[in-house]
């Protein structure tokens, strides 16, 4: 029977639907079964917002926890997480979950942040840079620039050009420079480099097994994410 610990959360709804975390809080600390993934499957809003917050929220706390302090000394700014809680749906579930690093405590959708996410068949670890940004065109411009920094990454890095959708390519497969360009040139378009691990991998990693990868994935896109401001 796991053991539950437990946690005070500090909420902010008036400035986003996300839970704002501090070093303080206590939480349950596990990693991504299969169960976690199995929670895109249930039917209905509610009941599968009641599966997020019990089986993939207390993984995020404690994500949050581990990551946050080393991406502040990483990045030399005071990060802080965010949780999304979905909180704009009335009727369709949502079809995938993530918290997010900005340093920005009232949200992060108009910065540059570090995104750790699921969907039903994969674990997403990003940095993203999505259509909310302002000055979207300087940081395409800016990424264009240095795609060296992006065709360096490991060979497992993807890259995803809308954050709503499962796909991603590899980031040595795909036109980077049209791909910026269209981020460049397009409202709506995004920009997300990263790594996906598929389920059946991630829910075998043990709790450090996880932290370890996402603090790997993050040390190749800090360089990227501190060139690019």
């Amino acid at each position: 029977m796991p053991i539950i610990l437990l946690f005070e959360q500090k909420v902010e709804l008036r400035w986003s639907p996300l839970i704002q975390l501090t070093r303080g809080d206590f939480f349950m600390t596990n990693t991504f079964t299969q169960h976690a993934f199995n929670t895109f499957q249930i039917d209905g809003l509610e009941p599968r917002m009641e599966a997020i917050r019990e089986r993939i929220q207390p993984v995020f706390r404690d994500i949050g926890q581990e990551v946050a302090p080393d991406l502040t000394v990483a990045t030399a700014e005071d990060v802080h997480v965010h949780i999304a809680q979905h909180a704009r749906r009335k009727v369709n579930p949502p079809k995938d979950t993530w918290m997010a690093f900005s340093p920005d405590k009232r949200g992060y959708k108009k910065h540059p942040h570090f995104q750790v996410g699921l969907f039903d068949d994969h674990l997403f670890i990003w940095l993203a840079y999505i259509y909310e940004l302002p000055n979207k065109q300087q940081y395409a411009s800016k990424l264009l620039q240095h795609t060296e920094l992006l065709t360096s990454l490991p060979d497992d890095f993807v890259v995803s050009y809308d954050h709503m959708k499962k796909d991603a390519v590899s980031v040595h497969e795909t036109d980077i420079e049209k791909g910026l360009q269209r981020f460049h040139d397009v409202k709506k378009a995004e920009f997300l480099v990263g790594r996906h691990i598929p389920a059946e991998q991630v829910h075998h990693l043990s709790r450090e097994e996880l932290l370890d990868m996402i603090r790997n994935t993050y040390s190749h896109l800090v360089p990227l994410y501190k060139t690019i401001k």
